[in-house]
């Protein structure tokens, strides 16, 4: 399992994504946010294959999803990143490491 917490910025909305794996391939997600946008898109989130997710990159199931969901403004989400990171996590094919975004002008 993977945990990940997403305090998305501006926005002030927050979303903790649990990645749910068995067999250390097949991915499925609980996600808790205050945010109707990714409230939504948590709802058409399936069980992902990992190792397919990783070969396509954004070309994958969850990115396909992510893009029909997240439009506007919403489409620069870190939650989605978060999404993606944590399928790779939960399938023990990358080790967690926070991701730091840093914005100034």
């Amino acid at each position: 399992m993977a945990k990940t917490k997403v305090e998305a910025g501006i926005c002030g909305f927050v979303t903790e994504i649990e990645a749910i794996s068995e067999d250390m391939k097949h991915v499925s997600f609980r996600v808790n946010t205050d945010c109707e946008k990714i409230k939504n898109l948590s709802e058409k989130l399936g069980s992902f294959d990992a190792y397919n997710e990783i070969k396509d990159g954004f070309d994958g199931q969850l990115f396909k999803v992510i893009k029909a969901e997240l439009t506007g403004c919403c489409s620069g989400c870190a939650a989605s990143v978060r999404l993606f990171k944590s399928i790779q996590v939960a399938a023990v094919v990358a080790l967690p490491k926070n991701i730091y975004i840093t914005i100034t002008k």
